[in-house]
């Protein structure tokens, strides 16, 4: 699966900074076979854990999470930037590099006691989908695992990250 993955993750110098190397996902997206077999291979993962809701982080987390979702049929929940969600909200603020973010769910989003399933594109340093762990036990939720397609291993995110971790692709 990584071989496969890595093939249709494209690599792009300099952006968005200089210095940086970004691992566009585009081309896996793009590709129905490549895109089918990482959905169906999430959902055999967690087809027996029990999962009441697939919570997808704002904004590429909601590529991956809606299918996972739809193919272990139980609900998708999303988890934005501040203002975006327009029912009543909680959110979580943690730091970034340079300032930081908060997040938000819907308050009635999950119950308490829900096994769910975090799920976004990349894991980098990990401070995003720790808040979303955070705000979700805050709500009495259970997180199973954080599941990401793309980890960059070399950030370390996973060490901040307190829930357990599953990644398809890892770049040292």
């Amino acid at each position: 699966m990584e071989t496969l993955l890595k093939r249709h993750i494209r690599d792009v110098v300099d952006f968005p900074k200089p210095g940086i190397v970004f691992k566009d996902i585009t081309p896996l997206l793009q590709n129905h076979e490549v895109f089918s077999k990482i959905i169906e291979t999430l959902a055999e993962r967690y087809q027996a854990e029990g999962i009441h809701a697939v919570i997808g982080i704002e904004s590429r987390g909601f590529l991956f999470g809606a299918p996972l979702a739809h193919q272990l049929k139980t609900s998708f929940i999303p988890i934005r930037k501040k203002g975006k969600l327009p029912y009543k909200t909680v959110d979580m603020s943690y730091d970034l590099e340079y300032g930081s973010a908060t997040i938000e769910m819907h308050e009635d989003a999950i119950e308490r006691g829900q096994r769910v399933i975090v799920i976004d594109d990349l894991l980098a340093t990990g401070g995003t989908a720790e808040a979303a762990c955070k705000l979700i036990e805050r709500q009495g939720g259970k997180v199973v695992e954080c599941a990401f397609v793309v980890e960059l291993a070399f950030l370390n995110g996973r060490e901040k990250i307190k829930s357990p971790v599953h990644s398809l692709v890892k770049y040292d």
